[in-house]
């Protein structure tokens, strides 16, 4: 994180409220590390547009939960509070527990910074964040890249046949991730899935 930004993200004040919002494998995926710097998971969270569109290198060619603008479709998702009290922290526990860049983690603060991938999912976490005195947002903001590793734009059709094209053991993990999503989480290709 640059410099600069770390510094105006920084703050002494101890009882700001920081969330985190999740919809997929952060709510399910057992961190003890991770589980410990947060609270319990809240269900009443912003509505972002949400899909299956992500494949997954560390989950066998998966296709996981992402915000999603294009293909996604309005999910209520889940949040918690940080137990940390400057969201710069945050930013980078979700970093580490997502195994990704910095640039890949969205925020909102209440300050008027922010970093998200579109403006419709920052204006609708900014204005949740609002109504509930929140000092900030963190989220994991992976783009989907269906079309870039598949070769295809991103349809329910072309994802089922993604999916069948994979060998066993990925498939295996496939339908083990749309299992284990949150049950909030309707998408036209998990209803395509069950």
């Amino acid at each position: 994180m640059p410099a600069g930004l770390q510094g105006h993200l920084r703050s002494n004040n101890i009882s700001e409220k920081i969330a985190l919002l999740g919809w997929g494998s952060l709510l399910w995926d057992d961190s003890s590390e991770f589980d410990a710097l947060h609270g319990d998971w809240q269900f009443d969270g912003p509505l972002l547009k949400i899909e299956f569109s992500r494949i997954s290198d560390s989950r066998s060619g998966a296709l996981t939960l992402v915000i999603d603008p294009q293909n996604g479709v309005p999910v209520r998702v889940a949040y918690c509070l940080s137990k940390r009290p400057n969201i710069s922290d945050v930013i980078e526990d979700i970093r580490k527990r997502e195994k990704t860049a910095t640039r890949n983690i969205g925020y909102f603060c209440s300050t008027g910074k922010s970093r998200s991938s579109n403006q419709e999912s920052l204006e609708s976490i900014s204005g949740w964040a609002g109504d509930r005195d929140l000092n900030g947002v963190v989220w994991t903001d992976l783009p989907s890249n269906f079309e870039e590793k598949a070769g295809k734009p991103f349809t329910v059709a072309n994802a089922v046949a993604y999916l069948q094209t994979r060998n066993e053991e990925a498939r295996a993990k496939a339908i083990d991730y749309f299992r284990r999503a949150p049950d909030f989480v309707r998408t036209p290709l998990r209803d395509a899935q069950s």
